[in-house]
């Protein structure tokens, strides 16, 4: 008999996207109706005939998957990568059976459970106790079969006192510690989690970390997408790279990771103004970003300075926007965060293109290659108006002169900082 639990040959998705057609200055008020009326014939049809229904005067067609092939064995944990719009969560939908392909084909042996979004299977108005046992039947288990695991999801959600409250007052943290807890306790051959467990907190990411390692242990199958590249690292041994709705890459989880950072523009000066993986209101949008040393120069060396130009659009006026931008490392790991307004500047009501700048004196990082994100957040610091993610790559290097005798080891760490030291004698102990 085969272990291969997951078999997908030419898998593609389609989706018809509508666009508004080119307006002319001076429209006559029969055009209008004429137009009109031809969309609503056009929408009429599509609903008698169970097509799609499209907003808008042109069609286009975008595939979000295509031609798609891979293979998954029983016991095997596999990272899905990828940008924003990749087809990560396409694919995922398509596995467990929510959506249709729309060409090739795909073979699941074993019963699916997923967790693609906060809430999944649950209905608002029912109590998280309620939910349960509709969600564990929704999987596919007996109820003999929930009223034995409902304990222990019970108690690695953390909702005992909340359990006959209807989850429509719920957290989403709340919500997700639940969902995954069903989805993780009735033992589903196969196993699918989606970024979602970005909303709990970093103590209940790691239970559900060492949760997923355990369901792996026991010989079922994990399939899990995340832009946590530690987390993929240290739980899958295998993961796939996603481009433009493509396997752009199949191997072991380390070099597809590699890969996948590599994306990081090398270059000083970077035009940010199509880059697809962000997060955006639509309020802002960070359209170039530059650094230098300080003096113009593109050397950036250990001990030295570092300055950081955004540059950014505010289709409407703004108040206070804060402006920062992180360093992480080369596997995408947030090291350090710089602040606009922690380092005591406002900017006021801002609007149309600005630019902002900041300089680190004295850079403390090892030697070595660094990744940058830019953002842009309200005053409140509850939304971000625009985060476009991992986007340009720095390279420190060693600095010649009063640093330049330092051995540095990023082995034994990423960030130097200078200590006061002395000779303590016995006398003086």
């Amino acid at each position: 008999m085969s272990d291969v639990v997951i078999r997908a040959e030419g898998l593609g998705k389609k989706y018809l996207i509508g666009h508004e057609g080119k307006r002319e200055s001076y429209v006559a008020l029969r055009d209008v109706v004429a137009r009109n009326l031809k969309g609503f014939v056009r929408s009429a049809g599509d609903v008698l005939s169970g097509r799609q229904l499209i907003v808008g005067d042109e069609v286009e067609e975008f595939w979000a998957l295509k031609d798609v092939g891979f293979e998954v064995k029983r016991g095997e944990v596999l990272g899905i990568i990828g940008r924003n719009g990749a087809g990560k969560s396409t694919l995922l939908k398509i596995l467990s059976r929510i959506t249709e392909p729309s060409a090739g084909r795909v073979e699941i042996k074993g019963r699916v459970a997923s967790l693609l979004e906060v809430g999944t299977g649950f209905h608002p108005e029912l109590t998280g106790r309620e939910n349960v046992y509709l969600n564990g039947a929704i999987l596919g288990m007996s109820r003999a079969e929930i009223k034995r695991k409902f304990d222990e999801i019970v108690a690695f959600a953390e909702v005992e006192k909340f359990l006959d409250t209807p989850v429509k007052r719920y957290s989403s943290g709340m919500y997700v510690r639940l969902a995954f807890a069903v989805a993780a306790h009735l033992e589903p051959e196969i196993l699918v989690v989606d970024e979602v467990l970005a909303v709990g907190d970093a103590e209940f990411q790691k239970k559900c970390l060492g949760k997923m390692g355990e369901v792996a242990g026991q010989g079922r199958t994990v399939l899990f997408v995340s832009h946590n590249m530690v987390a993929i690292q240290h739980l899958c041994a295998r993961a796939l790279l996603l481009k433009g709705g493509r396997i752009a890459l199949d191997e072991a989880s380390q070099p597809v990771i590699s890969h996948y950072l590599s994306d990081a523009v090398s270059s000083n000066k970077i035009d940010l103004e199509s880059w697809i993986d962000r997060i955006t209101t639509g309020e802002a949008r960070i359209i170039a970003l530059e650094y230098d040393d300080g003096r113009n120069g593109t050397s950036i060396t250990f001990g030295g300075n570092l300055r950081i130009r955004i540059r950014a659009r505010f289709p409407t006026p703004a108040r206070d926007p804060v402006f920062g931008f992180v360093i992480h490392d080369g596997t995408g790991v947030p090291l350090s965060d710089f602040c606009s307004a922690h380092d005591g500047l406002h900017a006021g009501v801002v609007s149309g293109e600005l630019s902002i700048e900041a300089r680190v004196c004295e850079l403390s990082f090892h030697p070595g290659r660094y990744l940058l994100s830019p953002w842009i957040c309200d005053s409140a610091f509850q939304r971000n108006l625009d985060f476009p993610k991992l986007c340009a790559a720095i390279e420190i290097n060693q600095a010649a002169g009063e640093h330049g005798d330092m051995r540095l080891e990023k082995a034994w760490g990423t960030v130097y900082f200078p200590a006061h030291w002395r000779l303590v004698s016995g006398a003086d102990q």
